[in-house]
């Protein structure tokens, strides 16, 4: 597996205004997801109807921020989130967010490498 962007998500205080910026400029498709939380789906390249890019690219997404300081993230994906958190930590980096589930997706953790820089890993059900 390649160790590259999967995800990205983008923190906005104002997603709608943030929404029509993105839409604008390069033309992205973003939705409202379904569910009991308040999240955006940001299509920089299509999809099939499984979710799938049909074309090389990286898509992400957009919520609403719950904390000032949130800063957008870059998701890797990884084979085993269990194994690449021991890594980070072994290698002078921090887990700021265990592993969790995201159902019909897999799962997610996020880190910070030993400069305080934000990152995330994703371990995906499909690979």
């Amino acid at each position: 597996m390649d160790h590259t962007i999967m995800h990205f998500e983008i923190p906005a205080n104002d997603v709608e205004k943030l929404k029509r910026f993105y839409e604008e400029i390069f033309g992205w498709k973003i939705t409202q997801a379904a569910g009991p939380i308040e999240y955006w789906v940001i299509q920089t390249v299509p999809v099939d109807p499984n979710g799938m890019l049909t074309r090389p690219g990286v898509n992400g997404g957009m919520y609403k921020k719950q904390i000032p300081e949130s800063k957008p993230i870059n998701y890797f994906a990884v084979e085993s989130i269990t194994d690449f958190l021991a890594k980070i930590e072994k290698l002078g980096g921090k887990v700021t967010q265990p592993k969790q589930e995201v159902p019909e997706i897999g799962w997610i953790a996020a880190a910070e490498d030993p400069e305080g820089n934000q990152f995330a890993l994703i371990q995906p059900i499909r690979v």
